[in-house]
């Protein structure tokens, strides 16, 4: 039974009775069967197009699978390269720059970015922009880092070959072989002058030898000197070792060398002799660094044995007569 609706008429102060319009009834069930159909279609190609995939839709989807899976790669290899430069990067500032006396690189300096606010613009307009400028920020610190440690190993070879050098160059043999020795006359240090035989300093060392026997280059360097123009030392040769380093062999016969060249470690210069202020037949050999005599025991590494060079040491310690 339906239900009896009444409404208020202000004229004659009652509730009247609300008598129903066959049409408005008919315009309401119109209009809600309106609204089940569109409903109902908008379900069945929703449904139906969830459920049926054109060609084109297919391939587009299996596209962006693959790019998904290719981006996944690239993450690996990108932390694989990462992972590989960091191992390089501690070996080069725990060994390579520590052994060669370079300063570490620091961290801040390896990883920095490139900067630029509108560097990633155009990327952000993309689909996916977030993904894309987050993947090319890590490519490029990647990048800044490999061209940093390019430069550190760049670095690196040019201290290398210049150690190289450097252990080539400095008088590191002793100029007189041992089988060619009569005996070590003279250390370095204070020793009595042979003919006023008052103490007197002795700034290199002596090697007895007969005359005649070879003397070598300790070092690679330039003749500088090859003459008999310098007070006592008779013929004597002065080469230049570079980095501050010049050896002396005086009281020589004859040289095999003259001034301006250059000569390699354990090639022959000259012959031991006596001229100059010398008492008998006698290699004298200095090192000057930075124009300061030093002791040449300290230069034997390179031809002594760890037994000969402490029969070195014991002979050059004994306090007796030089020979210049």
């Amino acid at each position: 039974m339906s239900k009896v609706k009444y409404y208020y008429d202000s004229e004659t102060l009652s509730y009247r009775k609300i008598e129903s319009k066959r049409g408005r009834k008919i315009g309401f069930i119109f209009l809600f069967f309106a609204a089940s159909a569109l409903f109902a279609v908008l379900f069945v190609t929703i449904i139906f197009n969830t459920a049926l995939e054109t060609p084109k839709e297919k391939v587009l989807k299996r596209e962006v699978t693959q790019l998904k899976f290719q981006y996944d790669v690239l993450n690996k290899k990108i932390k694989q390269a990462q992972d590989v430069l960091k191992n390089i990067e501690e070996r080069d500032n725990n060994i390579y720059r520590l052994y060669f006396e370079a300063n570490p690189i620091p961290e801040e300096q390896r990883k920095a970015g490139f900067g630029g606010v509108n560097r990633y613009e155009d990327l952000y307009k993309l689909e996916n922009g977030e993904l894309l400028v987050a993947t090319t920020k890590e490519i490029e610190k990647l990048q800044k880092r490999l061209i940093v440690q390019s430069k550190s190993l760049d670095e690196i070879a040019k201290l290398a070959e210049d150690r190289e050098e450097f252990l080539a160059s400095i008088p590191a043999i002793q100029p007189v072989n041992n089988e060619d020795l009569t005996r070590m006359a003279s250390g370095y240090g204070w020793r009595n002058d042979p003919f006023t035989k008052a103490r007197k300093m002795h700034w290199g060392m002596d090697f007895t030898a007969p005359r005649g026997t070879p003397v070598y280059a300790s070092g690679d360097g330039v003749v500088v000197r090859a003459d008999n123009s310098s007070s006592g030392f008779g013929k004597h040769i002065r080469i230049d070792h570079g980095y501050g380093y010049v050896s002396l062999y005086a009281h020589l016969s004859k040289y095999n060398v003259r001034k301006g060249r250059k000569v390699k470690r354990g090639d022959l210069i000259g012959f031991v002799g006596s001229t100059g202020r010398s008492q008998a037949p006698h290699l004298h050999y200095e090192i000057r660094k930075n124009g300061e005599k030093i002791n040449p025991i300290n230069f034997y590494y390179g031809n002594l044995s760890a037994v000969e060079f402490e029969e070195l040491l014991k002979n050059a310690a004994k306090q007796n007569q030089s020979l210049d």
